[in-house]
């Protein structure tokens, strides 16, 4: 299946694609590569334009130039890749404990086609104004995550609950401290602030 058929049908109808996905013979690789790559390093784009020429404005200090486009690219592709291998690392190490199949390259496709409506939804980024419609349709992928636990992970249905609610904590702390290490270092790499005002584009 192409990885606009997966996107579309993921979003549209995870129950049902969930279980074409269980079919599948994983491989942790190629979902890397040929799916989470794609569709991240298209938010990236994303977010890249719309930071480098548009820009966003914070207590009316406005934040655009070329330097942000890429810290912003790179917040984007660095969160996926991070966030999809961490996040699915936590959730096969945590299998056994809720009676689930401990199977890493399964968690690979839980967690990467779950993150699907944030990559999807990355795009508005273009339009910084517009990320944050993006990002609420990010939380989709929670919904998507609960739904993909039985039919993937094989957990029983009285540690489901249980076993997502780790899941989702685990996930969060991973975000925060992604968040923080780009914050703080990446941002430094390139000489930027939000305490530093408008820089344009060279």
């Amino acid at each position: 299946m192409n990885i606009v058929d997966r996107a579309r049908n993921i979003i549209t109808q995870p129950r049902t694609e969930w279980n074409v996905i269980a079919a599948e013979i994983p491989d942790a690789g190629k979902i890397v590569t040929g799916y989470v790559f794609p569709l991240a390093g298209l938010a990236a784009v994303a977010a890249f334009i719309g930071n480098a020429w548009i820009g966003t404005s914070v207590l009316g200090i406005r934040y655009a130039g070329f330097n942000w486009g890429i810290y912003h690219a790179l917040d984007v592709l660095v969160s996926a890749f991070v966030s999809v291998y961490l996040t699915a690392f936590i959730t096969d190490l945590l299998a056994p404990s809720f009676g689930s199949e401990k199977n890493f390259n399964r968690s690979i496709q839980l967690v990467a086609y779950s993150f699907t409506p944030a990559w999807v939804g990355g795009l508005l980024a273009i339009i910084p104004v517009l990320a944050f419609i993006g990002a609420l349709f990010g939380l989709y992928g929670l919904y998507l995550l609960y739904l993909g636990l039985p039919p993937l992970k094989k957990t029983p249905a009285d540690k489901h609950v249980a076993y997502f609610v780790v899941i989702l904590i685990a996930t969060i702390c991973v975000y925060i401290v992604i968040g923080w290490i780009m914050t703080n270092i990446l941002m430094g790499m390139l000489g930027l602030s939000y305490g530093t005002p408008f820089t344009t584009m060279p």
